[in-house]
């Protein structure tokens, strides 16, 4: 029985025992202590909680501290297991909307489910769960005697884009025996996982298979898997339609690593295999994508030959830039024509469409598509601005408060995200943070992401606005954090600060301990081993990999690492930006091949999407900052020199680009200027 429907009585046994509990704790002194008394004894208390220490003594002082109900749900986490339910309720109650609440509710379900104590589960699990809980409340409505649907209960879990965990076992074979599920939804969730590139996925369903389709079932997975392997074995593989998308899956995977073997594989099989016409398009536009992205000599014969069915946006979009990659204007502008309507829409499409047409000297239609994509605040839009010798189209919003709802808003727990922030606790103040906001109105949300600018956290205010009419409260998104000593390494170092700060921007979005997948650490993400040479090279302290989240080293580090990137290119911010990204060695190979395209197309031309959408976001960045410190903007123009020619930082005597929000309906814009400061000029 859930909570909502408690008797009377048992509501007054819970009271009781949120009596007890919170009898438990020393009551408050009678002398409030002032705030960084409270967190330092909040640092002794939790530290005491953390070793088995008791930490009693510290409660006087943290009676209205906003984080002593996480030091208690702390303290009753060490003893989950013993913990009755009417003592966690009471603590429910006590701090319903914190994230210790939650943490400690999860960990205690997961007890319950591990002893099979269902209506114990029932009564204090809530839907907004984790997978893993979500399918033991499953479990836990089958023991209590509930039949399932499929439509209700399997089908959100069996066709979600996610692996299934282990909690999942009992409900999926409930619903196999009671034909909630049969070999034919088996199979559609294992045809998902094989889109997905999941072989993970299907390796616990293989058991769930009839025998005469496990082998099938498993061969797929070793598809995905090795496909090297799977390839050799196929010889011997039945010509049945299950096999037959197992080798293809395998020759599409292949073709991402050896593009060469996977042809000539694909032509050997075809001997064996009667594959489809959509199989067979499914290899070729696997072979044709991964050769384009190499630049290989058939490659745009290739991607312009596939049959319709077997494009896709990656294809299409490849097309075009290797195309461009060759200076083949009409393959390009064919390449444009045949994009979807979608890819159409974007912007880097829609400026690349008007450098091509006028690259063919269609400059008349060149121009409205240039006049259109000035409108916006990006790369692209930023340079059409230039192409056409057009003002930047900046549209600032603010952030409508009141210190009433500020207030209101800390009391829902952004107090305690700020105060986990304050004892140097970011991994709990993030989560408290993340916690809360989801709660949040969007208004609100807007409010809680400008307070947090306001208080110098700025990578939660970056986070928070993405999306819609958010990306102009551009004071908020590109805050003028530690703006003199980024002022002073940039000029130290020879740097534009704007490009500084776009490249903190860009790299951490300002979280001081951010950690990337490459060990990359801090506000400008650099690898340990790189900022020892550097502040060797240049003779400033730093000793371990942990001093990288202290901002005062790493902007010191990093601008030194930014401004040597850039000494290997003349300056240009564009190739040194690619280099800090993907490294000098993938620049240079770039170079070797297509040094002599322009900037902007040679942009559009790098293999490598992250760093390819990573120049873009900083160079468009760079302008914003720009025009954050000064008012105006140096044209984004300048910051792209041709390959060999020197750039150098803005100065005050460089020519700068005027900021306006443009009203909604605009005269058309005049045709491209046949003198101006063109990209790569």
């Amino acid at each position: 029985m859930r909570r909502e429907s408690m008797p009377k009585p048992r509501r007054w046994r819970a009271l009781l025992r949120l009596a007890v509990v919170l009898a438990a704790f020393p009551a408050a002194s009678s002398l409030a202590a002032d705030l960084s008394q409270q967190r330092a004894a909040f640092r002794r208390a939790f530290d005491a909680v953390e070793h088995g220490r008791d930490w009693k003594a510290e409660a006087p002082t943290l009676e209205e501290y906003p984080l002593l109900g996480a030091l208690q749900a702390l303290e009753l986490a060490r003893r989950v297991d013993k913990l009755k339910r009417a003592d966690l309720e009471a603590f429910l109650a006590r701090w319903p909307d914190a994230m210790a609440s939650e943490d400690l509710r999860r960990a205690w379900l997961g007890i319950r489910a591990e002893r099979g104590e269902w209506k114990e589960f029932l009564a204090v699990y809530s839907d907004n769960a984790t997978r893993e809980l979500s399918c033991h409340a499953l479990s836990a409505r089958l023991a209590d005697g509930a039949k399932l649907t499929y439509a209700a209960d399997i089908k959100p879990l069996w066709e979600g884009n996610h692996a299934l965990p282990s909690a999942c076992d009992g409900p999926v074979k409930w619903a196999l025996e009671h034909r909630q599920l049969d070999t034919a939804r088996l199979w559609q969730r294992i045809e998902h996982a094989a889109a997905a590139g999941q072989a993970g996925w299907i390796t616990p369903l293989v058991a769930l298979l009839p025998a005469a389709d496990r082998p099938a079932a498993t061969r797929l997975a070793l598809a995905l898997r090795e496909p090297a392997v799977a390839l050799k074995q196929a010889t011997s593989w039945p010509n049945d339609a299950r096999h037959r998308d197992a080798v293809a899956h395998a020759l599409a995977r292949l073709a991402r690593r050896e593009a060469a073997s996977a042809h000539a594989q694909f032509l050997a099989l075809q001997g064996r295999f009667t594959f489809s016409e959509t199989q067979k398009g499914q290899v070729a536009a696997a072979l044709a994508l991964y050769q384009a992205t190499e630049f290989g000599a058939e490659a745009l014969a290739r991607l312009a030959n596939l049959p319709t069915p077997a494009q896709t946006d990656s294809t299409r979009e490849w097309r075009v830039r290797v195309a461009l990659a060759a200076s083949d204007w009409p393959a390009a502008l064919a390449g444009l024509d045949a994009l979807s309507d979608t890819q159409k829409a974007d912007a880097e499409w829609r400026y690349l469409r008007a450098r091509v047409l006028t690259k063919l000297g269609r400059r008349d239609e060149a121009a409205p598509l240039f006049a259109a994509v000035a409108r916006e605040a990006n790369f692209f839009g930023f340079l059409a601005a230039d192409w056409t010798e057009q003002p930047y189209s900046i549209c600032a919003l603010s952030v409508e408060s009141s210190p009433d709802l500020v207030q209101s808003l800390r009391r829902t727990g952004l107090d305690r995200a700020f105060e986990w922030r304050a004892v140097g606790r970011g991994r709990e103040a993030r989560r408290e943070w993340d916690h809360t906001l989801a709660r949040l109105e969007p208004a609100n949300r807007r409010v809680a992401a400008d307070l947090a600018y306001r208080e110098g956290w700025y990578d939660r205010a970056v986070f928070a606005l993405n999306k819609g009419e958010e990306l102009k409260l551009y004071e908020q998104r590109f805050p003028l954090a530690r703006e003199p000593q980024i002022r002073r390494e940039s000029h130290e170092t020879g740097l534009d600060p704007a490009w500084t700060y776009a490249i903190i921007r860009a790299e951490s979005a300002w979280v001081e301990d951010a950690r990337s997948h490459a060990n990359a650490l801090g506000l400008m993400q650099l690898i340990p081993e790189t900022a020892a040479r550097v502040a060797k090279a240049n003779k400033l302290p730093y000793s371990r990999p942990e001093d990288l989240f202290l901002p005062d080293t790493n902007i010191a580090l990093g601008t030194r690492y930014l401004a040597q990137m850039a000494g290997k290119y003349n300056g240009a911010p564009w190739l040194a930006s690619a280099a800090y990204n993907a490294g000098p060695g993938a620049v240079q190979r770039w170079l070797d091949a297509r040094s002599a395209l322009e900037p902007d197309f040679f942009i559009a031309s790098i293999p490598y999407r992250e760093t390819r959408e990573y120049v873009a976001r900083v160079l468009a960045f760079s302008v914003i900052y720009d025009w954050r410190m000064n008012g105006s903007a140096v044209a984004l123009a300048t910051r792209l020199p041709r390959y060999g020619q020197a750039f150098l930082p803005p100065s005050k005597s460089t020519a700068r680009k005027k900021v306006i929000c443009p009203a909604p309906l605009e005269p058309a814009a005049p045709a491209v200027a046949t003198t101006r400061a063109t990209p790569g000029a």
